[in-house]
């Protein structure tokens, strides 16, 4: 997914973040679930499993955008259990301009 021409005016106000979910995260579709999610709002990024059991998403576009992933992330599809969601700014990653599932 690439930023159109309407969401240019978007990119100017772009912002980054990591978000940290914990709980029963993995082994329950958490990682397809988020990159739905992002393609819905039409968001770059990525997200990956950690090996202490935790979901890593680095998510970047507009506050209003990233409110809304937020608020999924602490949802979560249905076999998930979301214990913590911990989020900190990041940096915008150049020529990210696409949302990726990491790590199988």
């Amino acid at each position: 997914m690439a930023f159109t021409h309407d969401q240019s005016r978007d990119q100017s106000r772009a912002q980054a973040r990591r978000f940290l979910v914990r709980g029963r995260v993995q082994g329950v579709g958490f990682r397809w679930f988020v990159e739905r999610e992002a393609h819905i709002l039409k968001m770059a990024g990525w997200v990956r499993n950690n090996h202490d059991g935790s979901v890593e998403v680095l998510a970047m576009g507009s506050p209003e955008q990233l409110a809304g992933l937020r608020s999924r992330l602490r949802k979560g599809p249905r076999a998930a259990r979301i214990d913590d969601v911990e989020e900190s700014e990041a940096e915008l990653v150049a020529g990210l301009n696409s949302f990726q599932v990491r790590g199988a």
